[in-house]
């Protein structure tokens, strides 16, 4: 295995506002013509990342699913599908007032998960099939945050800062799924792309990271890595500036 390309979805290789990919497919198609591997490294859940795999020819690589807290498609790798219920158990045993700050998948409507993601209905259906980690929305302060994060570590939970929500899980992370899958196949050179806060110890961790313009969020704090070269930024957002740092990383790499 020459490359390995670990890429997040939304805002990354999916545009941020409609979700489409279509400015990454030949930058996609060059990486399957070499024979690289693309494995998907997403928030989303299992029923939400098979569809994309098979659009995007994927079917045959892992994927990184709910930040890293599961993989599919990696022969070994074996996580509990039932860790939502546990991760759930843990958020409603907080105090009520803490509890009521966080407004999780688990507590929204199929209609709510649409119009708070933007989704259609079958897809906001998809996102809530959960097997391992629970996305949600803060409404509290800062401080009021802090302590809620800090109640959950107590209890084992981990709360992740995306591009849209909080996820809570078991602490793992896409980086810990990328130490996984890479550690299988061995591959000669690793590229991580991402956007939000979540990705950025899987951009730390590949040989290349990729911070892809996101003109909806707050910009990434300075990485690094960005002196050297390792850890790039691209000027456009979303599948076109993804397009652009394989193109770029490849002739780097010369794999052109």
């Amino acid at each position: 295995m020459r490359l390995i390309v670990f890429s997040d979805l939304d805002g990354t290789l999916l545009d941020h506002e409609t979700y489409s990919w279509d400015d990454a497919k030949p930058a996609l198609r060059r990486l399957a013509e070499m024979g690289a591997m693309v494995v998907l490294a997403s928030s989303k859940t299992v029923p939400e990342i098979k569809p994309l795999q098979r659009a995007m020819g994927l079917e045959a690589c892992p994927a990184i699913v709910e930040n890293g807290a599961g993989i599919i498609g990696l022969e070994r790798s074996q996580h509990d599908a039932d860790e939502y219920k546990e991760v759930r158990g843990h958020l409603d045993s907080l105090p009520d007032r803490l509890r009521s700050l966080f407004l999780g998948f688990g507590d929204m409507s199929v209609n709510l998960v649409a119009e708070k993601t933007g989704l259609s209905l079958a897809e906001a259906e998809r996102a809530k099939a959960r097997s391992f980690s629970e996305p949600g929305i803060w409404g509290g302060s800062d401080v009021e945050r802090d302590r809620f994060v800090a109640a959950l570590n107590e209890q084992g939970i981990k709360a992740q800062q995306g591009g849209r929500f909080l996820t809570l899980s078991k602490g793992r992370t896409k980086a810990d799924a990328m130490r996984e899958i890479t550690a299988r196949y061995r591959p000669q050179h690793t590229i991580a792309l991402g956007d939000a806060p979540n990705d950025v110890e899987m951009l730390k961790a590949a040989d290349y990271g990729v911070v892809v313009s996101n003109p909806q969020n707050a910009p990434l704090p300075h990485l690094q890595g960005e002196n050297t070269g390792r850890i790039l930024r691209t000027t456009l957002p979303g599948p076109r500036g993804w397009s652009w740092a394989i193109e770029h990383l490849l002739q780097t790499l010369s794999m052109e």
